[in-house]
């Protein structure tokens, strides 16, 4: 895949994710969308994956395929008007996209909370091992 072809992919997913923000913010938009368009914006501007990047190949799947397929299927439930109208609005901004630390921590409570019951879980097969 050429090195251009990259770079135009990279452009189109910025710009639908910021489409979407808009589109979040829009009277029109249903609040059931919203909340899936928060979730999915959110995990974009996130500085933590789902899958840590730096696990060989698995660490980008979810960077590859959750949020364009999280953007795509957002993009389908939005009122085709509101989404050509928010999607003209992306491309005329220059602005960066704003950063959200509250979906940060978020995503953080929610690692915590996977580990803590992973080691609860974990903890009478390993205690045996460890205590003699």
């Amino acid at each position: 895949m050429p090195i251009e072809t990259l770079k135009r992919w990279a452009k189109t997913l910025k710009t639908n994710t910021y489409a979407l923000y808009f589109s979040a913010r829009d009277p029109r938009t249903p609040i059931v969308v919203k909340l899936m368009i928060g979730l999915v914006v959110a995990y974009a501007l996130s500085p933590i994956d789902l899958i840590p990047d730096f696990i060989p190949l698995i660490g980008y799947l979810d960077d590859l395929i959750l949020l364009p397929l999280g953007i795509w299927l957002c993009i389908r439930l939005i009122p085709q008007m509101v989404w050509l109208d928010c999607q003209a609005l992306a491309l005329k901004q220059v602005t960066e996209l704003p950063s959200n630390h509250l979906a940060a921590a978020v995503i953080i409570v929610i690692w915590c909370l996977a580990m803590a019951g992973f080691i609860v879980w974990l903890w009478p097969f390993v205690s045996p091992v460890i205590y003699g």
